[in-house]
């Protein structure tokens, strides 16, 4: 009997590996994975991984064949093209889900990743600079990546179980992301900052440059409902975007 190959694909990272060191296996941009498998649907019905939050990096790791690339290195939008990638070769393109009532259908390989200008930025370096519009300070910042994402997460959870009643997730989400503010990099200084010195004009700022510099799959689509109508909607991930037709 011939070997079997297994087949595999070329994700095309949205980040383009600009942002990963030289010589990281992620600074290709380009990241090999394989069709899932009924052993991928194992994960996926893992109750112990769902409960766990951590099935979505189950999968991906279980599919990215370069095993030297961990799933928390990724870059979030990077992680988000992995993952759409992933639904395409393993139930196809048809992504079928309800918004607001109503059922609609759409071609994933139509999502395409940000378009972004990199030629500002120094290659091989996750960290940025901003001047604040108002204050004038200055500030030094990263994307967000799966390790920042799991600390973010972890204190969340240790804060709700303090108290219920105020969020903290803006505020949680910068202290986790700046890295220094006027050239001091304490981690009390960026939490007083944050906390007590930056204000809402500067912050809102701030949250819309890194959305400009923050590499993605764009996730407006088009849409077709029941009726064949067609309708521009921002591509929610559920609970169905795994298994589109299951009865388990």
């Amino acid at each position: 009997m011939a070997d079997y190959k297994f087949p595999t694909e070329m994700v095309d990272l949205p980040s383009k590996g600009y942002f990963y060191f030289d010589g990281h296996p992620l600074s290709s941009g380009k990241v090999e994975v394989k069709y899932m498998t009924a052993k991928e649907e194992d994960i996926l019905t893992s109750t112990n991984l769902i409960e766990q939050g951590i099935v979505i990096d189950k999968l991906l790791e279980s599919l990215i064949v370069d095993k030297n690339i961990k799933v928390d290195d990724l870059l979030i939008g990077d992680k988000n093209a992995i993952m759409i990638a992933a639904r395409i070769l393993g139930y196809g393109k048809d992504y079928e889900f309800n918004l607001r009532g109503t059922e609609y259908k759409s071609d994933l390989t139509k999502l395409e990743a940000i378009d972004m200008d990199f030629k500002n930025f120094e290659r091989g370096k996750n960290e940025f600079e901003f001047e604040l519009p108002t204050s004038k300070r200055k500030i030094t910042f990263k994307l967000s990546d799966g390790h920042t994402e799991k600390k973010i997460e972890s204190e969340l959870k240790a804060r709700e179980k303090i108290s219920k009643i105020q969020s903290t997730e803006l505020t949680t989400r910068l202290k986790h992301i700046i890295t220094s503010v006027d050239g001091n990099s304490e981690i009390s200084y960026i939490n007083n900052f944050v906390d007590n010195e930056f204000l809402s004009r500067d912050s809102l700022e701030f949250r819309k440059y890194l959305n400009s510099i923050t590499p993605d799959i764009d996730m407006n689509a088009t849409a077709i409902d029941s009726e064949g109508k067609e309708t521009e909607v921002v591509i929610p991930i559920t609970v169905r975007f795994f298994w589109p037709s299951s009865n388990l």
